[in-house]
């Protein structure tokens, strides 16, 4: 799928698509005022007020024909520079549009664009011609905060997309149904993997199945990590105010942590499980013979995030950060990050994920250190990534407030890229908490630190996997491996709860359906359920101890002695193959 906000020809168009919505928009609802209407990277949307009116995605077809008429009008679209104050007057009516050029810089140039009767403030680009907005699509409306603030009105956010070829186009709508079939908060409802109560809007439930996926998930994250020299530790929950202004979170992230008073005195849930770290470090005295210390931390963190914000795992208000903080000397630093590059590079391979490298330097406020330090951790980021093999795109202005960073960028089965892991390089909280460590001269130096996660958090990670496998998992992550279908339970059950034991011995993960339904009612729910594999034990299979099994998706039966299926299925775990 592309990236429509990067793509030199898709961004202009789909830019101008948003324009065209806006005025058939305007043509339909005259008293309509609009807010602003950005390229998304898969389309665009448009922000409107339309006062107490209400657009609903039955109205979305009668919005598109208008479109469509005002396309094939072909009017050409003009860009006029205008004065600060020739924009005041000229949106003197729209609210939206005047707050918009108040906050503009002093310097900056001011530009409009007109398409026949429709003007609309806007850097640009766009295309020459409405002509040229031929296969498009509105795809659904939804609210939307005015500045994203909950305090402000709720503004009514259209989304569509736009594409050259009306191949193109459909290529996309489908790549979209697709997405919306491996939707994770379907899936996860469907499989028993999570749940979501209004008694905790945020706070997801796991489920049996899905506790038996992330147990799987974090006992491998533990495995790995201990072959790459890490330590374990696990950190309070809750802290006192004054170890967050100390981290600087109080000052630059108070807006997103939950507050509580206890014995008269601030504490707060964490938001992340830096301070922590840094504590723990600093609970013993150590020698650079002890660097780097690998510490690893699968840490629960508590966020605010706005309730229109939430979204199944993907954006939730309590997640476990698969947290790691590795303490080195400078001379260690661009080792340790081609090492953790080519760690991150191993856990992704197994499952299928690629991925792309972005540098995200220092923020325009809200940072801290010196911007010599800053300038100085960048540099070791890039050349670090060099060095591992990769490139990196430069992302300005998205870094850490405590230091630069590099961002996985993973990229899934249908294309769609996602943010999952980082690695941040921080020289300020070791200052910040007097860290320090003895070299080989005797005198205290400072180290430096690596704050870093891979799955991001765990789980968001078990969301994105879902939609990756369309919840048909690899066969050492699934929660049932093999399901054991007797084909008349009342004879062959006792053969099935056999191979069972068997295999229950060898700690595959296993049931038997002897349910008093026909046989192919038990094989259709068990493809439904994407259990990997299906065994068939019929008056044949039982006479010759054999077993006969079907894989997910696969219509061909195989028959099989128990010894063959035991070493197969269990090479497939340890091996942590991929499913075809």
């Amino acid at each position: 799928m592309k990236n429509i906000k990067e793509d030199k020809e898709l961004m202009p168009l789909n830019h101008s698509c948003a324009h065209l919505l806006a005025q058939a928009v305007k043509h339909l609802y005259p008293e309509a005022k609009f807010w602003v209407g950005p390229v998304i990277e898969d389309g665009f949307y448009y922000d409107i007020d339309l006062g107490d009116q209400a657009i609903t995605e039955e109205d979305l077809p009668k919005i598109e024909k208008e479109m469509k008429k005002i396309a094939k009008d072909g009017k050409k679209i003009v860009r006029h520079e205008i004065s600060r104050e020739e924009a005041l007057e000229m949106f003197k009516d729209d609210p939206y549009k005047i707050d918009l050029i108040e906050n503009m810089p002093k310097d900056e140039v001011i530009s409009c664009y007109t398409q026949g009767d429709f003007t609309d403030l806007c850097r640009g680009p766009h295309v020459d011609s409405v002509k040229e907005l031929k296969y498009f699509k509105l795809l659904k409306c939804s609210g939307a905060y005015f500045k994203g603030d909950s305090k402000n009105k709720v503004l009514q956010r259209i989304y569509g997309v736009c594409y050259k070829t009306a191949e193109d186009l459909e290529e996309h709508l489908k790549m979209l149904e697709e997405a919306k079939q491996r939707d994770h908060r379907k899936l996860g409802k469907e499989l028993g993997i999570f749940m979501i109560s209004e008694y905790g809007p945020g706070f997801p439930f796991f489920l049996p199945n899905g506790m038996i996926l992330r147990n799987v998930l974090e006992n491998f994250w533990y495995e790995e990590h201990t072959k790459e020299g890490y330590q374990f530790i696990k950190t309070p929950i809750m802290l006192s105010k004054e170890l967050w202004e100390v981290s600087g979170h109080w000052d630059n992230y108070r807006e997103n942590m939950y507050t509580s008073m206890i014995d008269e005195k601030e504490f707060a849930i964490k938001p992340m499980n830096c301070p922590g770290g840094m504590l723990v470090y600093k609970n013993s005295l150590h020698s650079y013979k002890d660097l780097p210390i690998r510490c690893g931390e699968l840490g629960q963190v508590h966020r605010h995030e706005a309730s229109g914000a939430l979204n199944g795992l993907f954006r939730v208000r309590t997640f476990t950060q698969d947290d790691a903080h590795i303490f080195m000397r400078e001379d260690q630093i661009e080792e340790e990050i081609i090492r953790l590059i080519a760690f991150i590079d191993r856990i992704y391979s197994l499952f299928g994920l690629t991925y792309d490298i972005e540098l995200s330097t220092r923020p325009e406020d809200k940072y801290i250190g010196t911007i010599e330090s800053w300038n100085k951790s960048e540099a070791i980021l890039q050349e670090a990534c060099k060095k591992a093999g990769h490139d990196c795109k430069i992302n300005p202005g998205d870094g850490a407030f405590y230091g630069p960073k590099l961002d996985f960028h993973i990229k899934d089965s249908l294309g769609r890229v996602w943010q999952c892991g980082t690695i941040q390089l921080d020289a300020n909280l070791p200052e910040r908490f007097d860290l320090t460590y003895i070299d080989k001269d005797g005198a205290k130096k400072r180290p430096v630190m690596l704050h870093r996660v891979i799955f991001g958090s765990i789980e968001r990670f078990i969301g994105i996997l879902i939609e990756h496998f369309a919840g048909a998992f690899p066969t050492w992550l699934s929660p049932l491996q093999v399901n054991i279908i007797p084909v008349n339970p009342e004879v062959h059950l006792e053969y099935a709860k056999e191979i069972e034991q068997r295999l229950q011995k060898e700690n595959i993960r296993v049931k038997v359906d002897a349910r008093n339904e026909k046989l192919s009612y038990r094989m259709r729910e068990s493809q439904t359920m994407k259990t990997p594999y299906n065994l068939i034990l019929g008056d044949k299979e039982q006479e010759d101890g054999t077993i006969s099994y079907r894989l997910h998706g696969k219509q061909e039966t195989n028959t099989v002695s128990i010894e063959e299926f035991i070493t197969l299925i269990k090479e497939e775990i340890e091996q942590k193959k991929l499913r075809s």
